[in-house]
């Protein structure tokens, strides 16, 4: 009977030797090969899409975003590629971009054409992404100002027939990834796209900077106040709350719909947004023009004559009144402007670029004053190359002194930081991944 016994001990101590040298090895494993923060697709991922190099390839996380930019000019379709780490601020390893026109709003009367272009825009993102992704990769599509400007059930048919050809895409599209966008949020997710860019974000005490954008049918002015006084004076419409990479944000922002270039220049032309094309053209009459010039002009679907106003006071002088009149009391001035850095976007870069006051692909600095003494010089000397310089250059002058910036005030303007687009897209896909993350 001693055998048996001992037998049994002996085993005894044997399985329990064991155990102990399993739960050592289990809890041995590095602590980030367990976890897999949900979304996320680990470095060592599918075939093709190494990844880079790095000594810790188990925190390092792939993702992709598609953001479609439906604005009133064209549909523009970004790719991005982000790399994450836990609790970092993402890199943004990749952009793939295409521009297609017209913009979504052209097709307000026959829905069903749009379709096409949408569908050359996925193919765009497919071959950009690697297909094991593209079940839990978010599309989303903006639209801006070109269909905030619409009739609301023309806008409504247009963005349901997107919303049906999204359901027939491979990627992950919810039951918001279709809309139009707030002009504040467009204005919020420049804001993010360039401090993101330039490193403002991901701690409290980091320098922002500001944003001015100045598309076609809308204009946007965003920063994050230093001065609690903003906040606590400004209207309550023009004060949002963000949260970004694990900070918080209180923004001063606000977007002027009907206040872009394009509906600024028909604006002070006289002309009205969204009207019926009529049989022929409407003709305009123009101080901003010299008394010889007469050139044709579409926005929209009206295509419009527009001529020089009869002699009189200096063009620039009956210019400079007649954008005053469009913008009286339209605009709010903006506190801290003098004080903090602000880049300038879109026409702001373009009408720098026609001046030559910036290198077209480099950008550079300007100031208030540039635009304002460039728009004394073209009204003095119109072109008939450039009709509508005068009007647009004393326009974005005027603009920019009612925001609150004095004439020495620089501007920086960027069309790309580190080779990636400075457009709200970027920050509109932080956004959307930020909010559909809690």
């Amino acid at each position: 009977m001693r055998i048996p016994r001992l037998a049994s001990v002996f085993l005894s101590v044997a399985g329990l030797l064991a155990y102990l040298m399993y739960v050592k090895q289990h809890y041995a494993r590095p602590a980030a090969a367990q976890y897999r923060p949900p979304g996320y697709t680990l470095l060592r991922g599918p075939a093709g899409d190494p990844g880079p190099a790095t000594d810790e390839p188990a925190k390092w996380h792939f993702r992709y975003g598609v953001m479609i930019d439906a604005g009133s000019t064209g549909t523009r379709i970004h790719v991005f590629k982000f790399l994450h780490r836990l609790n970092e601020v993402p890199k943004l390893a990749h952009e793939t971009f295409k521009a297609i026109k017209p913009g979504l709003s052209a097709y307000a009367d026959d829905p069903d054409q749009c379709t096409a272009g949408l569908l050359q825009l996925f193919e765009v993102a497919k071959a950009s992404i690697p297909a094991a992704f593209w079940s839990r990769t978010p599309l989303v599509l903006k639209a801006t100002a070109g269909l905030r400007l619409l009739p609301g059930e023309k806008a409504t048919q247009l963005l349901n027939k997107v919303r049906a050809v999204f359901s027939e895409s491979p990627f992950l599209s919810s039951s918001d990834a279709v809309s139009i966008m707030d002009g504040t949020d467009e204005g919020i997710s420049a804001w993010i796209t360039v401090n993101f860019l330039t490193g403002g974000l991901g701690a409290a005490d980091s320098p922002t900077v500001g944003m001015l954008d100045l598309g076609g049918g809308s204009t946007q002015i965003t920063f994050n106040p230093q001065d609690e006084k903003t906040i606590q004076t400004s209207p309550i419409d023009f004060i949002s709350s963000i949260q970004m990479f694990n900070t918080s944000y209180t923004l001063y922002s606000h977007s002027y719909l009907g206040l872009g270039l394009l509906s600024a220049r028909l604006a002070v032309l006289g002309g009205v947004e969204g009207q019926d094309a009529p049989a022929g053209s409407v003709e305009l009459v123009s101080p901003c023009l010299a008394p010889e010039q007469s050139c044709p002009w579409q926005h929209g679907e009206v295509v419009y004559t527009v001529r020089g106003q009869k002699e009189g006071e200096p063009i620039y002088d009956a210019c400079r009144t007649k954008v005053e009149k469009v913008l009286y009391r339209r605009v709010q001035p903006a506190p801290e402007t003098r004080d903090l850095d602000f880049y300038a976007f879109s026409f702001y870069y373009d009408l720098a670029v026609d001046l030559q006051l910036i290198e077209a692909e480099k950008g550079g600095t300007v100031k208030v004053s540039d635009y304002s003494n460039a728009a004394k010089r073209v009204c003095e000397r119109p072109s008939d190359q450039s009709p509508f310089l005068c009007l647009d250059l004393t326009y974005v002058s005027v603009l920019l002194q009612e925001l609150g910036f004095p004439p020495d005030k620089e501007l920086k303007l960027a069309r790309t930081i580190g080779e990636v687009e400075t457009s709200w897209p970027l920050g509109a896909v932080f956004h959307y991944m930020e909010a559909n993350r809690r």
